[in-house]
């Protein structure tokens, strides 16, 4: 059996993530203290008891996941990856399982990602909108549309799977593209409570920054081949892996594509390592023939 391991992304934390582990095993509080020393603030407090407005902040969230992710990761007895992918964020998650980063160079990189990011969404109002119902073709034609008649940023940002699709912009090329979108049979285009355009044209400056940082940071040739998001396949030289998570900060999301070449590799078993279970959710509807687990 073919096992792929897969982490979340952004929009999987809750309050009290990651309490279980420190709570009964030493090895996680020793990562949690850790953390707190590279980040230089207690993220272990805000995750065991803030709310989840506090949470909700980029530069706690980031971190929070991959932590609790790369902390579940290793409580796995005898994990034998033979091919791992992560959804956005989750994708430094996937780096550290099969070990091409190591866990402070992932945690470093994920904070610098995460303020850069917040920096980006702070100076241009922006927002992000899921689409329901519609073909990915309609959505791509006419965000392309929206860009060529009034020059608004409005770009497909997330494939998570068939008939879902989240698009990325200004405000004003979001709010049109959800008008038209409807009007184009959409089920659904609904704005989301997200502080800004990720995954866009609009994410240049933070992926400026985290150029910089990934440039200094030493990637190793990894266990297993790690699906790439900008990419849709299976990568594993090092330049190449750098590369494509630049990349990603203002390039889509191809979940559902990850998913199928996963699966046209061989993977049967997909476990979701980390918070939540949004994941599982997504594999299940892009195809039900593969088996699904959670590891939290």
């Amino acid at each position: 059996m073919i096992q792929a391991y897969v982490f979340p992304g952004q929009g999987a934390q809750f309050p009290g993530m990651g309490k279980h582990h420190y709570d009964n095993n030493a090895f996680a509080k020793r990562f949690f203290e850790q953390a707190n020393d590279i980040l230089g603030f207690r993220i272990s407090d805000v995750m065991f008891e803030g709310s989840e407005e506090d949470l909700r902040q980029t530069r706690v969230t980031q971190p929070a996941i991959f932590l609790h992710s790369v902390i579940a990761f290793k409580s796995i007895e005898n994990a034998a990856p033979h091919m791992v992918a992560g959804h956005s964020l989750g994708e430094f998650s996937a780096l550290v399982a099969n070990e091409t980063l190591g866990f402070e160079d992932g945690l470093r990189l994920v904070s610098i990602r995460a303020m850069a990011m917040q920096k980006a969404c702070e100076s241009i109002p922006s927002t992000m909108a899921a689409v329901l119902g519609l073909e990915d073709q309609k959505v791509e034609e006419i965000c392309s549309e929206i860009f060529r008649e009034t020059s608004e940023v409005v770009v497909p940002a997330n494939y998570n799977c068939p008939g879902q699709l989240v698009i990325s912009g200004s405000v004003k090329g979001i709010e049109i593209a959800c008008e038209r979108l409807k009007a184009a049979g959409a089920k659904r285009a609904l704005v989301l409570p997200v502080g800004g355009a990720f995954h866009s044209p609009l994410m240049a400056p933070a992926r400026e920054e985290l150029a910089k940082a990934v440039e200094s940071t030493g990637f190793h040739k990894g266990k297993c081949p790690v699906y790439q998001n900008v990419v849709a396949k299976a990568v594993t030289d090092p330049n190449e892996i750098k590369q494509n998570l630049v990349d990603q900060l203002t390039g889509a999301v191809k979940w559902t594509q990850c998913v199928q070449a996963m699966i046209a590799d061989g993977a049967s078993k997909f476990t979701e390592v980390g918070p939540g279970k949004v994941l599982q959710g997504l594999i299940n509807k892009i195809d039900k023939s593969v088996a699904t687990e959670g590891v939290n």
